[in-house]
């Protein structure tokens, strides 16, 4: 009974204890708020007003403070003086609060007072880097002309064997480069060398985007530049691409022009003739011609082929060596394919010509000599239909005429494209960038 009546008055002890504890706790917070030291209000004030007036555009701000609390009255130029002032005055030491009261002045004059004055310090800024500005523009002037003097020495290159074309690229990006350091040198006196980065930077994106617009002149341009260097064709030259043929006139930084065999003017684009499978006709003077005929397949093949190389070999304009050929090409139904192949010189022998008279001389000697050139047969059987010998179709026979004299052969070149290309090469002023070109025009007009 005792151990109880300790353990309840122990409890009783604590819980008055704890009661005691919280109202002396509550009586101290319902206290006044003491401040050591407190600063004095004229003296936030004059603290402050000595701060504004060393300010621009803090002239006319009125302050009053009582009691730590700041209130700013009066007019400032922009929001960002009005919540400068609030900051500042927000830091000072015993300032309770800050009134913010000031208004923004909309007058045109008061607006334009700070740009006039940051203009003033531009000009004086200006005036100070005078000597520099001088010095950086002179930098930039000597090394562009220092870059156009280099870019008029192109001999360097072209004794390197570089086309005209790639020449003049060469020498534009010397004189990009060299000016380029000019520019350099004048941002590092100017100590404005950020802005390099911040060029380069938009440099590359108008790069990228200009890539993208220009990508087919781009790829014109470029293979103009391998076109003029590595040389697959010259002036005159006959070749073909895919299936476009034509004499070449010109080589531009953009497509290449031909002359087509009925006179018209074709033009390709450089990158077409880079990809593209080309065939020039006239790096060698010596072409071969070939057409094919068909014959009886009773006839002696050898007889057949002898007759038709004598032929051949009798023509004009057929060289003796390579000499012509005669090849069985094909076993038909009703006829052997022959194949006839003779070579010509391009320089005194026109080549549709030459191959037109080749067939018309191989025709008429198969003719003299009796060799049938049968057209094809068609066997047709009829079902229920009994047909006698006697009743066959015979084939038609072609009537030959005879001629009492042989016509002369004519092979000669055809120049009458020749004369008009010359024509349009003297007549023409549009760039040429094919090597040697007016020594191959001044050549083929005399």
């Amino acid at each position: 009974m005792r151990h109880w009546l300790q353990l309840i008055l122990a409890v009783w002890i604590f819980g008055c204890g704890s009661a005691l504890a919280l109202q002396a706790d509550d009586e101290q917070l319902a206290g006044e708020i003491k401040v050591l030291n407190p600063p004095q209000d004229q003296a936030i004030a004059e603290r402050l007003s000595a701060i504004t007036a060393s300010l621009a555009g803090l002239e006319n701000v009125e302050i009053s403070v009582s009691a730590g609390v700041i209130t700013l009255r009066g007019e400032v130029a922009n929001a960002q003086l009005k919540n400068e002032m609030t900051a500042i005055a927000s830091r000072l030491e015993g300032v309770v609060h800050v009134q913010n009261q000031l208004q923004e002045q909309l007058a045109v004059r008061s607006r334009l007072a700070p740009a006039a004055e940051k203009f003033r310090e531009m000009l004086g800024t200006t005036v100070q880097m005078l000597p520099l500005l001088l010095l950086a523009i002179l930098a930039v002037v000597l090394f562009a002309m220092a870059g156009s003097w280099l870019s008029n020495r192109s001999a360097l290159l072209r004794r390197l064997g570089l086309s005209e074309l790639a020449t003049n690229l060469g020498m534009r990006f010397v004189r990009l480069i060299i000016t380029s350091i000019g520019i350099l040198i004048a941002l590092e006196l100017l100590d404005a060398t950020a802005l390099v980065s911040a060029m380069l930077g938009v440099a590359g994106v108008i790069g990228i985007a200009l890539g993208f617009a220009f990508r087919n002149i781009v790829e014109n341009y470029l293979a103009g530049v391998l076109l003029s260097t590595r040389n697959p064709f010259a002036i005159g030259d006959f070749i073909q691409v895919d299936d476009m043929t034509g004499k070449v006139m010109r080589l531009t930084s953009r497509d290449t022009v031909l002359m087509t065999l009925d006179g018209n003017h074709l033009r390709i684009p450089n990158s077409q003739i880079i990809t593209s499978p080309m065939t020039n006709f006239s790096r060698n003077p010596l072409r071969r011609f070939e057409f094919t005929v068909g014959v009886s397949v009773d006839l002696d093949l050898l007889v057949v082929r002898q007759l038709a190389v004598a032929t051949l070999q009798t023509m004009p304009g057929v060289l003796a060596e390579p000499r012509p050929r005669v090849l069985v090409q094909e076993l038909g139904d009703s006829t052997v394919t022959i194949r006839i192949f003779a070579w010509l010189d391009q320089r005194d022998t026109d080549f549709l010509k030459a191959r037109s008279e080749a067939i018309r001389l191989v025709k008429t000697a198969f003719d003299q000599a009796g060799i049938e050139m049968p057209e094809p047969i068609y066997r047709i059987h009829m079902a229920a239909t009994a047909t006698k010998d006697n009743d066959k179709p015979q084939p038609a026979s072609t009537p030959v005429v005879a001629t009492d004299a042989e016509p002369a052969v004519d092979v000669s070149t055809d120049d009458s494209i020749e004369q008009q290309f010359n024509a349009e090469l003297r007549q023409s002023d549009e760039e040429n960038l094919l090597p040697a070109a007016q020594d191959n025009a001044a050549a083929k007009t005399s």
